[in-house]
């Protein structure tokens, strides 16, 4: 065990800050050895601090003072103090400059916060608290500051330089230096600062603004990837221009620069006009990137820029409010997204990664509400809660108020609140005095953690032609909260009807709001028990519940196999549609379980293979959603609905059904295949990519029958492809059958992009996730490939973390090697990059679901990690919370 374990930091201990920083005047001198800052800040106590005698304590790690002074006073050794992460100055005046000199070594910072060298490129990672690790500040998001920042760096290895806000200056100087100098107009905390310098190249491009502005675009890559940024630029220029349309929101800067990296914790940062971005979010052509990737780098793209004014411009007041910015955001570009393609496949894919990931840690240990009440360590709380259903909060909120409505709230909010670090209680606040609808009970959702549930009833009076339907809400109990008031939850219904959707009319019109055409109804739900009565109902009806999935919410109604079908066939709604073929899948794979368990063949109900035989030919429909209808329920959403989990019997079952299915409907999968081929040139449209899904989903099936005429299909676009999606898929098939042409396929794909570390990443995966028996020991052994890196996040996420978040069958093997295996390599993490050790670990987590022999194994394995003396207080608190008894 640690010695000491690391504090808790409560919400309710938030106190305003001491001191305020009016100006922040930074300079780096960077070097090969170390590389210097010398920080100046203009500070003054803060007239809202009940301490106006306290001392000025800032925050620093890991770094080498060199120098402190006050108004150009050194200060001696006695006069400051430093305990942990603060340094103490106990007698300073009102109002003051403080300068302060430290020494880094970004070259050996393998956390990758701070000021870091990725690929012989200088760059910064500030969110959450990596300032700190560049100089001493008030690393806290209220305190926010006007910067000016200097660069000085050898110009023959570092010709670019950049940080936030407008280029000032420039100057070439002595011994092959040279400088440049930054000025950012508008106060900003600590977290999004940014810094790069290196060899880079540029692709420039212009948007005009609506106000006739022109703003200068620049997307900063190595050389050898300027072919990739086309995509990229034009996701930047259409979230400008709806941003513009959507919410009113005109960019405020002259220059907007994005830098791709390599070696990045996350995704892509936000900093203000200097958004640094994961390579594997901006870089793409139809060559290297499959289709997902060309959306993933459309909606990152677009999340960052939207956050110029939700997150930036309006920031938060402490990391507490974290989804006041990021859940916002996340519901924009996620509307940004829908509008760009397919609306009903996006809120598909929306409501796949809630349903197994977000309701995985509801469930789990970590559960947290949106806004959480404590953290041991902030980038543990950078997750699916506060992200995505963060957005969903976001969007009942749009549900309840409607679009007219939710955009005067938007606007009051960045109108109310620009230039300042806020609560999520002023976002809410703000839709309220907009609507004057009352949100006091909707506020739940911003401190109760869990999933609800809601059990729905239906009964139909045929006499008195009405139809009720009953409701009941519930939560179960979550870690520190065993007693959850009622939700405000927005039900959104239809009832169908032999020849489609009823007009509808409650019993009680108050807390009724209608659509256009009377057709579908949103009923507020907010008693632990309601019953809402529809008249003038002249036949009996299936009822069509969250729509659109307009709650993050578990529903329960006894729908029959018919009723399930007709809305698989017929519902108006798409998410409903999806759903009803998802629900019909999951009955028939509890059967299968049941089958194989009593020794039995699987067959599944002749009128469900008739229902998929007729979205197969039915080529009206959109085909990136017949793809996803054909799609059984994954395992790991199957996880989360059978308990204990017996995740071999499950896969078992579930590939036991896919074989059925596939012979079933070989001819129809057969020509649905050839009718989605196309030799025409490659976009990344909707168009296309639809054709591309449901051309691919045909295939997997197909090859499930291992038969040479399959086999010889997916060689065929494996080799004849041009573009990535289609031959990743094809080689992900050959790869999970007993083809003797896998070995080939590996090696001929490798030798081919083995000078593209995106698309190597992508081999790896395909490896990791390999269904099929001894896929442990081929990740144990591509670990010494010369292509993997440990150091490089992209690399671990796409091998280890594919294999034992992705690939439940062979991590959950029976003699524990493969929980023995994730603790391995989260200890060795433990001590280079934290944050990517704690996120790996959450698979071990969830060890309480599983059958009792898998918990035993992978609790044991949790304990060696907890056992390991030097614990960051990153994995410390994931393992520990996962101990813990919280029932």
């Amino acid at each position: 065990m640690r010695d000491a374990q690391p504090c808790t930091i409560f919400l309710s201990d938030y106190r305003v800050p001491e001191f305020l920083i009016d100006s922040t005047t930074l300079k780096f001198e960077l070097g090969e050895t170390n590389s210097i800052v010398r920080s100046v800040l203009e500070l003054r106590r803060n007239p809202e601090s009940d301490s106006q005698d306290a001392p000025l304590q800032l925050h620093g790690t890991e770094l080498e003072l060199v120098s402190l002074s006050i108004d150009g006073r050194e200060l001696a050794p006695s006069e400051w103090s430093q305990s942990g992460e603060q340094l103490s100055i106990a007698k300073v005046p009102a109002a003051f400059s403080l300068s302060c000199e430290t020494r880094l070594r970004p070259q050996d910072n393998t956390s990758l916060e701070g000021l870091y060298k990725s690929s012989g490129m200088f760059c910064t990672q500030c969110e959450a608290e990596g300032f700190r690790k560049i100089t001493y500040y008030l690393d806290r998001p209220d305190v926010m500051s006007v910067f000016t920042v200097e660069i000085v760096a050898d110009q023959s290895r570092y010709p670019v330089l950049l940080s936030n806000g407008n280029l000032v200056a420039t100057e070439i100087l002595a011994d092959g230096f040279h400088k440049t100098v930054w000025q950012d107009p508008f106060p900003k905390p600590a977290y999004l600062f940014a810094l790069v310098a290196g060899k880079l190249s540029v692709v420039e491009d212009q948007f005009i603004t609506s106000s006739g502005r022109g703003v200068d675009l620049k997307i900063y890559v190595e050389e050898k990837d300027l072919d990739k940024c086309d995509h990229a630029m034009l996701s930047l220029k259409n979230a400008m221009r709806w941003d513009e349309e959507v919410y009113g929101r005109e960019y405020d800067l002259d220059i907007f620069n994005i830098v791709a990296v390599d070696d990045f914790n996350m995704g892509a940062m936000e900093n203000k006009s200097l958004n640094i971005f994961n390579t594997s979010c901006v870089l793409a052509k139809p060559e290297t990137t499959t289709d997902a990737g060309f959306q993933r780098v459309e909606g990152v793209v677009a999340h960052e820029y939207f956050h110029n004014w939700s997150g930036n411009r309006v920031t938060c007041r402490d990391w507490f409010q974290l989804s006041l910015k990021e859940g916002f955001t996340v519901f924009r570009d996620a509307e940004f997204s829908s509008d760009m393609g397919s609306p009903t496949v996006k809120r598909v894919e929306d409501v796949t990664l809630l349903r197994t990931a977000q309701f995985a840690e509801d469930a789990g240990p970590m559960a947290h509400p949106i806004r959480p009440d404590s953290f041991i360590e902030i980038s543990n709380f950078y997750t699916v809660t506060v992200y995505e259903k963060g957005a969903e909060v976001v969007r009942m909120i749009h549900t309840l108020l409607g679009p007219e409505l939710f955009r005067k709230g938007s606007d009051l909010y960045f109108e109310r609140h620009d230039g300042q670090a806020v609560t999520c209680e002023d976002f809410v606040l703000a839709m309220e005095d907009a609507s004057g609808i009352d949100l006091r009970q909707f506020r739940n959702w911003y401190s109760q953690a869990g999933t609800p549930r809601l059990e729905v009833s239906g009964s139909y009076d045929k006499r008195a032609q009405t139809y009720t339907l009953a409701v009941k809400q519930s939560c179960p109990p979550t870690p520190g909260q065993t007693e959850k008031a009622p939700f405000h939850i927005p039900l959104a219904v239809a009832l169908i009807g032999d020849a489609g959707q009823l007009p509808l009319q409650l019993a009680d019109a108050e807390i009724n709001t209608e659509s256009a055409d009377n057709t579908e109804l949103v009923l507020s739900v907010s008693q632990p028990e309601q019953q809402f009565v529809f008249n003038n109902i002249k036949e009996e009806p299936v009822p069509s519940l969250l729509r659109g999935f307009s709650a993050p919410v578990k529903l329960d109604f006894d729908y029959s196999r018919d009723q399930l079908l007709r809305l698989m066939r017929s519902d108006s709604d798409g998410f409903c549609r999806w759903d009803a073929s998802q629900q019909l899948g999951l009955a028939e794979i509890k059967r299968a379980i049941s089958a194989l368990a009593a020794g039995q063949n699987v067959s599944p109900d002749a009128e469900y293979i008739n229902a998929c035989r007729e979205l197969l030919a039915d080529t009206s429909l959109d085909a990136a959603m017949v793809a996803l209808m054909l799609q059984l329920p994954s395992e790991a959403y199957l996880a989360e609905i059978i308990h204990p989990v017996d995740v071999q019997g499950i896969h078992q079952a579930r590939e036991a059904l896919r074989k059925v299915l596939a012979q079933a409907l070989k001819g129809e999968l057969s020509a649905c295949y050839s009718r989605c081929e196309s030799d025409e040139a490659y976009a990344a449209n909707a168009e296309q990519i639809a054709r591309r899904s449901l051309k691919n989903t045909a295939l997997a099936y197909l090859m499930l029958l291992e038969e040479e005429q399959f086999i010889a299909l997916a060689i065929q676009q494996f080799e004849s492809s041009a573009n990535m999606t289609d031959r990743l898929a094809a080689l992900t098939y050959i790869v999970n059958s007993e083809s003797e042409y896998k070995a080939k396929a590996l090696q001929r794909f490798y030798q081919q992009w083995q000078h593209e570390p995106l698309v190597i990443n992508q081999w790896f995966q395909v490896q990791a996730m390999c269904r099929l028996a001894g896929t442990l020991e081929t990740v144990q052994g591509l670990m010494s490939h010369p292509a993997f890196d440990i150091r490089n996040p992209n690399k671990v996420r796409a091998l280890i973390g594919a294999f034992c978040g992705q690939n439940g069958v062979n991590f959950h093997r029976e003699d524990g090697a493969g929980y023995r295996f994730l603790a391995d390599q989260v200890l060795v993490l433990n001590r280079s990059n934290p944050q990517i050790a704690s996120r790996l670990l959450v698979p071990l987590t969830k060890w309480r679901k599983y059958l009792p022999a898998a918990q035993q194994l992978m609790r044991a394995e949790l304990q060696r990690v907890l056992a390991e003396p030097e614990l960051s207080s990153d994995v410390y608190e994931v393992v520990s919370k996962s101990l813990q008894d919280y029932s």
